[in-house]
């Protein structure tokens, strides 16, 4: 009998180590009071809108005045190239990071120094846009030099909560107007 009822007690002791290593978490650090913060936002790859660059968006020229489509009278040529983001999912929205990767190179008109790009990061659903921003974005091609890479980052673009399925996010040059969000 002593033998049965010293198994209970381990078994029963086991249970109750088991069931005190289940309990739920907040997914909050624990701050100096003692008690939980508000839940950490999760980064999410699969719900992130993929980024892509839209078609005749991907180059950027700038001419020499009175030199329009004349290649020797190319100041600057920049391209983007390779895109990646990353998405960090809240209650009510999906904060997504833009970047990419991008060259300059001086034309025959052109040399070392500043060089403005008009970059534009827009995110639509269907039909619907839900993010458009123009960014005037400077690159220095730096002296003893005809080109530079350069990494541009646009971090507060922000979707509505359950974006991601059909959304999508497209970066390129754009000359247009700097409309709002």
């Amino acid at each position: 009998m002593s033998g049965n009822l010293s198994l209970r007690l381990l078994a029963m002791s086991a249970l109750l180590a088991v069931s005190g290593c289940n309990t739920p978490q907040s997914g909050g650090a624990i701050e100096a009071g003692g008690s939980a913060a508000a839940p950490t936002p999760a980064v999410v790859q699969g719900a992130c809108p993929p980024v892509t660059l839209r078609e005749g968006t991907a180059s950027y020229r700038t001419f020499a005045k009175g030199g329009k489509d004349d290649p020797a009278k190319v100041v600057y040529q920049a391209s983007l190239a390779d895109t990646t983001r990353q998405c960090v999912q809240s209650e009510d929205s999906l904060k997504v990071t833009v970047v990419a990767q991008g060259r300059v190179v001086a034309g025959p008109a052109g040399g070392p120094g500043k060089v403005t790009m008009p970059i534009r990061v827009a995110a639509t659903d269907g039909e619907k846009t839900l993010y458009s921003e123009l960014t005037q974005y400077p690159v220095e091609v730096p002296p003893g030099s005809t080109n530079t890479q350069f990494v541009f980052t646009k971090t507060d673009v922000t979707l509505p909560a359950g974006a991601g399925a059909d959304a999508k996010i497209y970066i390129g040059f754009d000359e247009g107007p700097q409309s709002a969000r």
